[in-house]
Parts: C-alpha cells; sequence; structure tokens
C-alpha cells in the first residue's frame, strides 16, 4: 500500500465518534493492566524461561531517569537533577545488574538492538556511556548488524560528544527537535539544539553507517498548521532518515507539569489532527513512507522494506525489524522487560533500585504474566499496529487453532468491522484485514475493537487523537 501523495481530509464526524480514551498498545496489555502480586522466585524463573522463547534475539533498553530540567509536556519517568555524584552512583548500579543479566541469560544468545531512553541519555557524562557499553562489548555477543540507539536532546550534543557517541558503538540516534519554533520550545519549557540540526545531522553522516531520526511533539501550545508545516519543511530540509511525529498525551492527572499547558490554549482534536495531516502531507509529498502510527522513513529504509513485506516489530522503544527483534531486558529505574511470556516493571524509585540491585535482587515493582489466549491477542493487534495488515489464517495456523477459535478469542465482532469498513478505514476481505490510509489516523481504535479487555474496560487511557 502505497500511501505517499495521498491528501486527505479527515471528516469531522469521524474525528468525534473516535477521539475517546484508547490504548497505545506499545505493550498487551497495556502497562496499566501490570500489578505487584508477585514473588521474586517467579520473575527470576520466567527470565530464565525466556531462553528458550521466540525471539532468541536480546533486546536491552537503558533507562536514563536525569534531566537538568522538566519538559512541561514530558510524560515519561524523570529525575531533574545536576547532582554528579548521584548520577554516577546510578551509573555502577546500572552496571551491577547489566552483570546480574549476564549470569541470567543464555551466553549463546546475541544482543541485535540496545536502545538507550529517559530521560536524557546524553546528559549522562560521555565517559559513563563509554563505560557501560564498554561493558556489554566484554561480556555479550552481538549480530552482525545491531541496532544500537540513543535518544538525544541535541541542547547537550557536542561535535566531540558525538564523535565519541559513534565510538562507543552507538550507530543510530534520536533527536528529539520536538518543534523548531522558539515560541513553542519556551512555552514548554524546552532548549533548543547549540548547533543547528541540519549540521548536525550532516556531521553524524560524514562519520559511516550511521542513522538519524528526528522526533517531534504536535498538539503542543503555539502550534497551528502553517508554523508546523514550516518545522516539517525545515526537518525535510535536514535529510533524516526517520521522523517520528508523536501525538502529546495529555494526562495530568498523572504528570502535574502538564497542568503548566492549561494557561495555554492547548490544540482540540480537529486542530490535532490538522497539524497531523499537515506533517503527513509534507512528508509523503517529500517521498517519506508512512510507517504505523507515527513513523516515517525514507523509501531505502529498512522499515520502508519491511513495511513491503508486512515484517514489523514494535516494543516500548518505538518499530523495529525483524532482524533486530529481540526479547526486550530492561535496565535501570521504570524500565519494563518485554519478553515472550511476561512484562517486568522495575521501580521508578532510585533509592528501592540501588538497594536491591546491591542485594542482587531484580529491582522489580510490577508485574503481568502473558497467557496463551492474550498472546494471540497480542499479535493481532501487532500486526495492525505495524503492519497495517493481518491475516487471520496466518495466525490461527501459527496457534494451530480454526479461524473460527480465533475469532472467538477476539470476541470478533464483524458488525463493527463492517462499520470501519464502510467509513473507509479499513478492507475486510477473505480473512484479512487492510488499514487505509485514513484508517491510520484510527488505528488505535481498529486495534482496540479487537481487544477483549476493552469490552469491559475500568482503566484509564489518554484520548486516541
Amino acid at each position: 500500500m502505497n500511501l505517499n501523495h495521498h491528501i486527505m481530509k479527515i471528516p469531522e464526524s469521524l474525528l468525534q465518534k473516535y477521539n475517546v480514551p484508547t490504548p497505545r498498545y506499545t505493550s498487551y496489555p497495556p502497562a496499566n493492566y501490570f500489578h505487584e502480586d508477585f514473588t521474586a522466585e517467579k520473575n527470576k524463573a520466567v527470565l530464565i524461561e525466556s531462553n528458550q522463547t521466540e525471539p532468541q534475539n536480546i533486546s536491552f533498553y537503558i533507562h536514563i531517569p536525569f534531566c537538568g530540567k522538566l519538559c512541561y509536556y514530558c510524560g515519561c519517568n524523570t529525575h531533574i537533577s545536576q547532582d554528579k555524584n548521584l548520577i554516577k552512583s546510578y551509573v555502577e548500579t546500572l552496571k551491577k545488574e547489566i552483570l546480574l543479566y549476564k549470569d541470567l541469560l543464555d551466553s549463546k544468545r546475541k544482543i541485535s538492538q540496545i536502545h538507550w531512553g529517559g530521560g536524557t541519555p546524553n546528559y549522562l557524562p560521555i565517559e559513563e556511556v563509554e563505560g557501560i557499553m564498554a561493558l556489554f562489548f566484554e561480556h555479550f555477543t552481538f549480530i552482525q548488524k545491531p541496532e544500537i540507539a540513543m535518544e538525544c536532546h541535541p541542547a547537550h550534543l557536542t561535535f566531540e560528544y558525538v564523535d565519541r557517541l559513534i565510538k562507543s558503538g552507538i550507530n543510530r540516534m534520536s533527536l528529539g527537535v520536538q518543534d523548531f519554533e522558539s515560541k513553542v520550545m519556551k512555552a514548554v519549557n524546552r532548549s533548543e539544539s547549540i548547533i543547528p540540526i541540519d549540521q548536525l545531522i550532516q556531521y553524524i553522516k560524514t562519520k559511516g553507517d550511521i542513522s538519524v531520526n528526528l522526533d517531534f511533539v504536535y498538539g503542543l501550545p503555539f502550534q497551528t498548521p502553517e508554523n508546523f508545516k514550516s518545522t516539517m519543511l525545515k526537518a525535510i530540509k535536514a535529510n533524516p532518515d526517520r521522523l517520528a511525529i508523536f501525538s502529546y498525551a495529555h494526562v495530568p492527572w498523572l504528570k502535574k507539569a502538564q497542568q503548566k499547558l492549561e494557561t495555554y490554549d492547548l490544540p482540540n482534536a480537529e486542530q490535532k489532527v490538522a497539524l497531523f495531516e499537515t506533517a503527513f502531507q509534507s512528508l509523503t509529498e517529500h517521498g517519506y513512507v508512512a510507517i504505523g502510527l507515527d513513523h516515517f522513513a525514507k523509501p531505502n529504509d529498512e522499515l520502508s522494506i519491511a513495511l513491503n513485506t508486512k515484517t514489523i516489530h514494535r516494543n516500548f522503544q518505538g518499530y523495529c525489524t525483524r532482524d533486530t527483534t529481540g526479547q526486550v531486558y530492561a535496565l535501570g529505574v521504570s524500565g519494563i522487560s518485554q519478553l515472550d511470556n511476561a512484562y517486568l516493571q522495575n521501580t521508578k524509585d532510585l533509592r528501592v533500585y540501588k538497594k536491591a540491585i546491591d542485594a542482587d535482587e531484580l529491582p522489580v515493582e510490577k508485574v503481568y504474566f502473558v497467557n496463551k489466549e492474550e498472546k494471540i491477542i497480542r499479535e493481532v493487534i501487532n500486526e495492525l499496529m505495524c503492519n497495517n495488515y493481518v491475516s487471520f489464517l496466518h495466525i490461527a495456523t501459527k496457534y494451530d487453532l480454526s479461524i473460527d477459535e480465533l475469532k472467538a478469542i477476539l470476541i470478533f465482532e464483524e458488525t463493527s468491522i463492517k462499520q470501519f469498513e464502510n467509513e473507509g478505514l479499513l478492507k475486510f476481505k477473505e480473512d484479512t484485514i487492510e488499514i487505509t490510509a485514513e484508517g491510520q489516523f484510527f488505528m488505535r481504535n481498529i486495534a482496540a475493537s479487537f481487544d477483549p479487555k476493552m469490552k469491559t474496560n475500568e482503566k484509564s487511557f489518554s484520548k486516541a487523537l
């Protein structure tokens, strides 16, 4: 399905109908289903068991919670601090946690992906990053072309820092630009890049085969289709390999700093979609391919190639290809390990985290053990969210089910599927579903229609648009 040059205007009636609280489905079940009912023995057992399950590759997520100051839109687990000793102590604890995993994971398994997230990973002194990377190379083996990515705040990047990141093994950088409009950045309390973004990307590209993503957020104060279009054109000119255009999730009951943004006129659902339509049109007109919910990639990028073969995967860290897909083992506070059979979420408390690791214990705060039916539902939702497509026959065969048995697990309702089809959001034929270009805006709603938990939902989610 080629979405390029697709000019669209989403009817307001659909926006109003589908702008309801809906999971983002970065995991299934979503993280607010995780619970505190577990034993340390069971957690350890499920990690050891993950050595026998698919995928065999290892993906590490490293959470660095520290930031120099708080961006008001932020929904991440952050810790605002200038305390160098606190940061150093955290890194030492993180290194001990890596060694804990070295003992739990089968040494024949290889690392296919390392993803640094935060917070602001590049707020760490570069020596600390180098020390952590060296530990991985010393104790683990890697696949031929692993993806080693870091989310970077451009306000903390110098040319020397970039050089040393690349030398340490980083081969993908996601630059969190958010917006090129100073007025927007000031309103959300985010510092701008010290080096102009186009120069920064050019410089990184001289260092070899390094991929660069640019990340933006839409739905912020002072954003208009006009100024967001100029932000997009500036981004296109800078020539990144991928762009991510994230919807701002307004959850002030969870993130108190977001209340500060309520002093401005935040864009409503219709205005937010107009911002995304602007980005979508600008990017696809310039040859970028729309991937999943909010990513765009050049046609020769591995994600675009994987979309053509319907082999994109997704985890909490974003989209990846089948080659780099691994079970995810999370290091650091608040990180979530995503295993075939379970999710394990680390504590968010720095002190509790350190105390657990110092006692050679996993710093787990919440868990969810996934049963067979949930794995099947997870796969259906994942296929829709990643590849805009699902074949019921393919999934039924994989799990040794009839199509009717599969539909019973999904509580499949043909009437709601037909309704999406009549609205032009998907095509349904011979037990396959393909999401249309317009349907990509409502991907979360379509996925939720296959989720039995949403039929009895009592959880709170951010709105779909």
